[in-house]
């Protein structure tokens, strides 16, 4: 189970930006350096795949040799060795994101299905693009906002732990700049690395999407706790014109029930019973947003609101740009980039701030694209309930029936 809308075989054709031909030739680099096209090294014994920066960096090979040693890991015996490009680059600059997409889709990517390793260690900027930037269709920052996960890729099914680079941890450390803290934190990175690589990834059933006309079965969910999303004609309700056009409620980590949302008061009545119910817990990523347009659109207010997924990214971590959804379905679920078909719809058309208008109302034209828009309203629902229990973990947040 992949866990989106497309595979790995699709991200493998999407390997080509702009349209540009991704080859040794296109990048240029080994026709300037003495021993082109570096094979990996290592014996593997661990099946640990390291992505470094570039060959001939053999101050940072000292580093990670004897930081690896100290957690029980041989960079050589237990590791496969492998860079985002595969040839030095002159004077030893960075490499440029275009050589690396080029060596990724010469060899990166071959190697890692070739080789089908355990964990998929990204050292620094350089290997978190290599194996993020052709993968993440967002803005993908930089490896402060990675460092520390430990994410189950379903695409790879392999652990990902993106981590500093030694240079960047030497540098620190010579600079007296957060050295100490730079130092602390690849520890405690290398030190889950080793606890954690050798472990099986968590699995998870196939969601089980139904999609409904009739309210009727929210009557009858048997839960005591649920999560609730929207999909609206915008960020705000007050504009003119704005309405919540879609709805998911997901009983448990496993089903979701996604629905149009019906014109009339009664047609809704099942699902304001429901938002009505004190007795039902219920979980929302951002629980502001859908509390909000609750009042603003269906006049009433929902009872019971237990916990915000949103808030508890914060809590957990109060790094920038990690607390969206998406994002924390793939640090926690491994789930990647499930919203590829319905975002281009959900981005504002005109430049009015909060009460701008999105192009969500396109996808009820078709029957393909209804089906989309419910199916990724549905998953929103399922990974925010999954996402929520592996925080209420946790945080021991215990008073909550599951």
């Amino acid at each position: 189970m992949t866990g989106g809308f497309f595979n790995k075989e699709k991200l493998k054709m999407k390997s080509r930006p702009g349209g540009k031909v991704l080859s040794c030739a296109s990048c240029g680099l080994y026709k300037d350096c003495k021993n082109p096209r570096r094979k990996p090294t290592g014996k593997f014994k661990k099946r640990i795949i390291n992505i470094g920066e570039a060959p001939d960096q053999r101050r940072n090979t000292q580093m990670l040799e004897r930081a690896y040693e100290a957690v029980g890991i041989d960079l050589h015996e237990d590791c496969l060795n492998i860079n985002a490009v595969n040839c030095p680059t002159p004077d030893g600059r960075p490499p440029t994101k275009h050589e690396m997409d080029c060596c990724r889709a010469v060899m990166v990517d071959k190697i890692i299905d070739e080789y089908d390793p355990q964990a998929i260690v990204l050292l620094g900027n350089p290997g978190l693009y290599s194996f993020m930037g052709n993968r993440w269709r967002k803005d993908l920052y930089t490896i402060g906002r990675w460092r520390g996960f430990a994410i189950p890729d379903r695409e790879f099914d392999s652990w990902v732990f993106p981590i500093y680079d030694p240079g960047f941890v030497a540098q620190a450390k010579e600079d007296r700049r957060g050295g100490r803290e730079v130092q602390t934190i690849w520890k405690q990175d290398l030190e889950r690395l080793a606890e954690q690589y050798n472990t099986d990834l968590p699995r998870w059933p196939k969601p089980d999407i139904r999609i409904i006309e009739d309210l009727e079965v929210l009557k009858h969910l048997n839960s005591n706790l649920i999560s609730i999303d929207y999909e609206t004609t915008g960020l705000k309700p007050h504009g003119q014109g704005h309405r919540i056009v879609s709805c998911s409620i997901s009983p448990d980590e496993n089903t979701a029930y996604a629905f149009v949302m019906p014109k009339t008061r009664k047609g809704r009545q099942p699902l304001i019973d429901l938002l009505q119910n004190k007795h039902i817990s219920k979980i929302a990523h951002h629980m502001k947003f859908e509390d909000m347009w609750t009042r603003h659109r269906l006049r009433t207010d929902v009872e019971g609101w237990a916990f915000d997924s949103m808030l508890a990214a914060h809590l957990l971590d109060n790094r920038p740009n990690i607390t969206g959804l998406k994002f924390q379905a793939y640090v926690n679920l491994g789930v990647l980039d499930y919203d590829e078909t319905v975002g281009p719809y959900l981005r504002s058309v005109d430049a009015k701030g909060g009460n701008s208008h999105n192009r969500i109302l396109e996808l009820l034209d078709s029957p393909t694209g209804l089906k989309n828009l419910l199916t990724y309203n549905a998953l929103d629902t399922i990974y925010e309930y999954r996402v929520a229990k592996i925080q209420m973990r946790q945080m021991n947040f215990d008073f909550l029936p599951f």
